[in-house]
């Protein structure tokens, strides 16, 4: 057999002022440094740096220490509970105790709770051998449908198992199944639901078996799976296929920039060496004898920029931020249906939404914090994020009034035309001119679709 030639490895050139090979400080003048450090010091820094610096004995030390007590003596002791720490104690200090002092009864209850942590370790004694699959129906469902999900359990072991629990972490709550004993070859399956309340991205899982004493001294869990992420997102309602109030066109829109070739003709110049002969205007060029070239007005892709406020001072209610979030979405996906170019601010970053999955997932995620900026700054963020948006749509809450309105408007790109939605609870869908700007009163998400036609004949 016939191995590979080793290769070559180059040996470092040596540095030209000093001759080092080992880089381009020499080992004599990494040694003075030293020195020069170490003189610098005071003696109480030395005293430290000796010996409980981060390369003395004592750091050393403690860090074998660190690492002894995190992979040997922290396994063993990690399936001790609460309850049987005080167990533990109280028997000790009990067998000392009576024995020190010649107390029958104190020996006695020591013997008893040291009968009852070995009883204990025989409950947790073992090795349960599953092989366990997490399954959710759907990782993506919308406010107040039930997700479902899905555990299935194969005894691994070729001896029978002692039965066990399994439990689930679903976000904050936790779902538990009793597993009975299984032979060999086994399998067990349980279906569980998941009530999705409220908004939110929830961790599913990991799955883990548990074992314990009856009393709760001693609990045993191991972990089986990798949790699942599942997305609960905000509801949202189909709009009309074009979005009403919101441009779409094809070819984008026109700016007063002009440019030599584009499709929205502005007028004819006079032929300059360079130009494209394309655009030659021959009748034009007939009629005054010398070529006339076509001029256009730059086009650029309309693009729409939705932002919403996450600070708590524009709301008057949690139901009106969700809201809030419903109409977002619903704009954000029929823009994307549309084909076009969406930028989502809220008051904190930017979202993603390339797609409408994206969109939604992100969604899922916002919170609100008072340590968000406000509407105006939400409006002054875009301005400077977002400077080529053709249509700007605020969301806040009941706070927000046509004085506020006016001063966001300000600080926007005076070409882009600005709706703002605000969201009030139990209100009837109504429409408000302010300016350029149309200030859209809105009480449910149903509402929308209503209001964008009432937008669109703005």
């Amino acid at each position: 057999m016939t191995t590979a030639p080793e290769r070559a490895t180059p040996t470092p050139a040596p540095d030209p002022d000093t001759g080092s090979t080992t880089g381009t400080r020499p080992a004599s003048e990494t040694t003075r440094l030293r020195r020069a450090v170490e003189r610098e010091r005071t003696p109480w820094q030395r005293f430290a740096a000796r010996f409980v610096g981060d390369e003395s004995a004592a750091a050393d030390w403690l860090r074998r220490a660190g690492r002894v007590v995190r992979e040997r003596i922290w396994p063993a002791i990690e399936p001790i509970t609460g309850f049987g720490w005080a167990v533990l104690i109280a028997t000790a200090l009990a067998l000392a105790a009576g024995i020190a002092l010649g107390w029958k009864e104190l020996i006695v209850m020591g013997i008893a709770g040291a009968l009852l942590l070995g009883a204990a370790i025989a409950f947790i004694v073992g090795r349960n051998r599953y092989r366990i699959e997490l399954d959710l129906a759907y990782t993506r469902v919308v406010v107040g449908e039930r997700a479902l999900g899905r555990i299935e359990i194969h005894a691994a072991s070729t001896k029978p198992l002692l039965p066990a629990t399994i439990e689930v972490p679903v976000g904050k709550a936790l779902a538990s199944f009793h597993l009975p004993r299984m032979q060999p070859g086994d399998v067990h399956e349980d279906v569980f639901a998941i009530p999705t309340s409220r908004r939110t991205i929830l961790q599913v899982g990991p799955v883990r078996s548990v074992r314990g004493d009856p009393v709760g001294l001693l609990r045993r869990q191991v972990r089986w799976t990798d949790p699942v992420e599942l997305y609960v997102h905000p509801k949202t309602v189909q709009l009309d296929e074009t979005a009403p109030g919101l441009i779409r066109d094809l070819e984008g829109i026109t700016t007063r920039d002009l440019t030599n070739s584009d499709i929205a003709f502005h007028a004819l110049r006079d032929y300059v060496a360079g130009d494209d002969r394309r655009y030659i205007h021959w009748k034009s060029s007939a009629r005054t004898g010398q070529l006339m070239v076509r001029q256009f007005e730059q086009t650029r892709r309309s693009v729409l920029a939705l932002g919403l406020s996450t600070s708590p001072d524009d709301y008057a209610d949690p139901s009106e931020f969700e809201t809030a979030i419903s109409i977002l979405g619903s704009l954000g996906l029929q823009a994307i249906r549309d084909e076009m170019d969406v930028a989502v601010q809220t008051s904190r970053r930017t979202v993603p939404a390339s797609t409408g999955k994206r969109l939604l997932d992100a969604l899922s995620g916002v919170e609100w914090s008072p340590r968000d900026d406000r509407f105006l700054d939400l409006a002054a963020t875009i301005a400077r994020d977002h400077a080529g948006a053709s249509v700007i749509v605020l969301h806040a809450g009941a706070p927000i009034d046509a004085a506020l309105v006016r001063r966001a408007r300000t600080l926007l790109t005076p070409q882009a035309r600005v709706i703002v939605f605000s969201v009030v609870q139990g209100a009837s869908p109504r429409l408000q001119p302010i300016g350029d700007v149309s200030l859209a009163t809105i009480g449910t998400v149903s509402d929308l679709p209503r209001v964008m036609r009432g937008v669109a004949l703005q």
